[in-house]
Parts: structure tokens; sequence; C-alpha cells
């Protein structure tokens, strides 16, 4: 996502085809370079940047490209686009658990990257820019940042994710290590997540061509904040397989939701993928530091209080500003598709 900043423009500047290109063969460069790893700097180039990269080549084009096909029904393409990445998360970690415990580690990670390479072939076939730009485009939109919406919806996503991914990374530890499940039962625990976000990144979106991205946007982090505080509570079972699953499907929304958000906040669509580029360069950082936070309250406390306190607090203060940018956006008129 940080290198949005950069993506972004670029897409803006009618280069989405060379990125994408670009990314199929470093995405599966760089997981056939970990499948070599032997030594830790090694697997912080081939993994963290070489796959880093190409995925943040992927990300940005592939969510600006939509509002120049979909207008109307954008909500629900993005849905069905972003619904993606979670097939591929309860697919992925599945299919890499079974390979590795038959052909290692080397070939279950290689075959990871042949299966991206072949879907990235089949997303370089078939999408196709529609706008090519007419004049040079700027690698930054500072304008946008003048912007009280805007520079409030950065804030609220950067806040909000500097929590959410504590939810992902931490479940299966605090169920296995507190003894609410087994291992086995634990490693699945994040594929139902995905699962169910399956769905949580369709119906949103698709509610939210009818009344309004905001007003989708803003319920799916509340509801998610909530959920994060319920996690406290979570003692067995029955109860962390449903938290799993509701949080997966109410966190979908605040995945799936901002592009469209954005793409509504956006005057002129050619901008787009700058001002995406912008949003998700911030919001990276969040995503960056949040679990390290979270894995540093860990340590320090040994309960996994501090980390599900924090993510619920993180959440909370993103739904109160997602509320704020819904303000500035129309006011207090509740019957506004927003």
């Amino acid at each position: 996502m940080m290198i949005g900043v950069i993506t972004g423009p670029l897409f803006d500047a009618g280069y989405f085809r060379s990125l994408i290109v670009f990314a199929a063969f470093l995405l599966p460069f760089g997981l056939m370079m970990t499948s070599l790893a032997t030594k830790y700097w090694q697997l912080i180039l081939s993994q963290g940047i070489c796959v880093g990269v190409a995925a943040g080549c992927l990300f940005v084009p592939s969510v600006a490209i939509l509002p120049q096909y979909f207008r109307r029904k954008r909500g629900l393409a993005n849905g069905l686009a972003a619904s993606g990445s979670s097939i591929g998360g309860v697919i992925y970690p599945i299919m890499f658990d079974q390979l590795q415990k038959k052909v290692g580690f080397a070939w279950a990670t290689r075959a990871l990257g042949f299966v991206c390479f072949g879907t990235i072939c089949i997303s370089i076939s078939i999408m196709r820019s529609r706008f090519q730009p007419k004049e040079k485009r700027k690698l930054y939109q500072l304008s946008a940042l003048k912007e009280p919406a805007f520079t409030t919806f950065a804030i609220a996503m950067f806040i909000g994710f500097l929590g959410f991914y504590n939810f992902l990374f931490y479940v299966q530890s605090y169920a296995i290590e507190t003894g609410i499940v087994d291992s086995n039962l634990g490693f699945y625990l994040l594929s139902m997540l995905n699962a169910a976000s399956t769905f949580g990144r369709i119906a949103p979106n698709f509610l939210a061509d009818h009344v309004g991205p905001l007003n989708m946007l803003t319920p799916a982090v509340t509801i998610t904040a909530i959920l994060a505080f319920v996690w406290i509570r979570v003692h067995t079972v029955p109860g962390i397989i449903i938290l799993a699953v509701f949080y997966g499907f109410f966190s979908g929304g605040f995945v799936s939701l901002p592009p469209v958000v954005m793409a509504s906040m956006t005057p002129d669509v050619r901008d787009l993928g700058t001002r995406l580029g912008m949003v998700f360069a911030i919001t990276s950082i969040g995503l960056l530091i949040g679990t390290p936070i979270g894995g540093a309250i860990l340590a320090d406390t040994h309960k996994f209080l501090g980390v599900q306190l924090f993510t619920a607090c993180c959440l909370t203060t993103s739904a109160v500003l997602m509320s704020c940018v819904r303000f500035l956006r129309s006011g207090l008129k509740f019957h506004v598709k927003a």
C-alpha cells in the first residue's frame, strides 16, 4: 500500500498495463526467491521487498480502474473484486499447510508462486484502461489535503487500520494459548474469518449503491469496533468461532468500501488513482506499525487484554471520524445518499 503514492499517479498517467505486467513477474519471482531463502535478510528482500512492491503495483490500479467501467453499480463491482482477496485468504493458507506437510516449505511456496502467476495472467488478458490521459499528470495532489472530508477520511483510515489487523494477527494465538481451542481448530479460525469476509465485502457494497458508501462504511466500522470489545469476554469454542465469523463479515465493508467512498469524493475520475494512492500510503503506515505495537503491548503485559483494548479503541476512533466525514459531506440530513 505504501507505494500507492507512486503507483496511483502512474495509473492516472496511463501506465496501468505496465504496472500489472511488472507485478506479474515480480510477485512470482519474490515467492520463488522466498522458497530459496536461508537467511533473514534474504527473506526481507524476497518476501518483504519483491512481494510487497508487486502487491502495491497491483492493488491501487486494480481498484482505481473499476470506476472507469461502473457508475451505477460501482459499489457492487468493487465488492466483488475485493472478495477475491478473501477467497485467497481461505485457499492459500490451507493449500500451503497441506503442501508443506507433503513436499516441504520450498515447493509449497513455489506452488503459490505458480498459482499467483497464472491468476495475474488472466487479469492481464482481460483488464484494459478506458481513459488515457490527455495531459501530464502530477505525482501528488496536495490540494486534496485542503479538503476537510478527504483529510479526515485519511486520518480515519490510518487509525482504523492501526488496530484492525491486530485481531487477524492475534486471534489464533489468543484462542490457542488461553486453551479455548487446540492448534488444529485454531489454524482454521482465520480461514473462517476470510470466508465470512467474502460475503461481508459483497453485501454492504451492494447496499452502498442504493444508500451511499459512507452510510454503509460508518456502521461497518462501528460494528467491527463493538466486536473488538466483545473479544475481551469470549472464552468458549462456539464464542470464538462466532466472533471470527462476525468480525470477518462486518469488517469486510471496512476493507472493500473505502475505494468506493474515495470515488464518490473525487470530482474528476482521472485523479482517482492519485487520491487513492495518497490515502492508502497514509493507511499503510498504520498497517506497518499497528501489529508491532500490539506485539509490544503483549510482550510487555503478557496478557491479550491490552491488544484487545488497543484494537477496539483504534476502531472506535475510526468510526467516530467516519461519522465526521459523513457530516462534512451531507450535514445532519439522515435521508441523504452519502
